[in-house]
């Protein structure tokens, strides 16, 4: 495919670097079972011949330990990066972006359905203790982090980080093309999002506006930045099935970040 060649070509030197989400490592272990995470978009990049690398993160850690670890796989080569990130995986790559010096490294940054300002499951789930102690448990057995890295999620963190380094953030926008999407789950449709579908309706009535299940529509976009508005749960930019084409998504982000267009705001439905 010749546009892909094209890609490959406009990719020469840069590294494709992967940042999973929460208990990621866990879904892209159960492909064997068709449970898709990432997975074609990153067998994709390899087959045309693009550098791919998968950032080693225990995705239950606190997100300043993750961003610390993203660091320095951007450090470990001189070749410069392009950040994808998924839902906490988008967080702790801003936050190792805006660290001193990272910016420079960086040939663009696309965030996938990532909750920027907190999302309320993690504040519901924070508020009972025994569940939290039973993700927190899980997580350190299974050798994913620990509980901390829930609570980095919730709506009070990250509205406080972002205030925090509100002047930092807006740099790296204008420094570098950043892309985010979000997704908003439609009322009926696909049965494999009804989980989500009951999360999403949950949290509107809580007052979080639509979403995609796990993270407000409001919580994915960040001022400044290139915004894209889909439909789908929150697995639906990442993973494969009907109606859904993840590689393609990635195609066009990618092919956006290379033209080197200026940070713009805009929506598809």
């Amino acid at each position: 495919m010749k546009a892909d060649a094209d890609l490959a070509r406009a990719l020469d030197g840069t590294r494709v670097l992967f940042c999973y989400g929460l208990l990621g490592e866990v879904i892209a272990g159960l492909a064997p079972i068709g449970l898709d995470y990432m997975g074609r978009q990153m067998a994709w990049l390899r087959d045309i011949d693009v550098a791919v690398h998968l950032a080693k993160l225990p995705t239950a850690a606190p997100v300043g330990v993750n961003a610390g670890r993203i660091v320095a796989a951007m450090l470990a080569e001189p070749s410069p990066a392009i950040l994808i990130g998924h839902s906490k995986g988008g967080l702790e790559a801003l936050a190792a972006l805006v660290r001193p010096g990272m910016a420079e490294r960086c040939r663009g940054f696309i965030a996938l359905q990532s909750p920027f300002m907190g999302s309320p499951l993690a504040d519901a789930i924070l508020a009972r203790r025994q569940v939290l102690l039973a993700v927190h448990h899980l997580a350190r057995l299974s050798h994913l982090g620990t509980g901390r890295g829930l609570r980095d999620l919730t709506v009070p963190v990250r509205q406080a980080w972002m205030r925090a380094h509100a002047a930092e953030v807006a740099a790296l926008v204008a420094r570098i093309p950043v892309s985010t999407l979000a997704t908003v789950i439609a009322p009926r449709g696909d049965w494999r999002e009804s989980a989500y579908r009951r999360l999403a309706r949950w949290m509107e009535a809580e007052g979080a506006g639509p979403g995609d299940g796990l993270v407000p529509l409001g919580s994915a976009l960040l001022p400044g930045a290139r915004q894209r508005v889909l439909e789908g749960g929150h697995r639906a930019l990442v993973a494969g099935g009907q109606g859904r084409d993840p590689v393609g998504l990635l195609r066009d982000e990618l092919w956006w970040l290379l033209r080197g267009q200026a940070p713009a705001a805009i929506k598809f439905v």
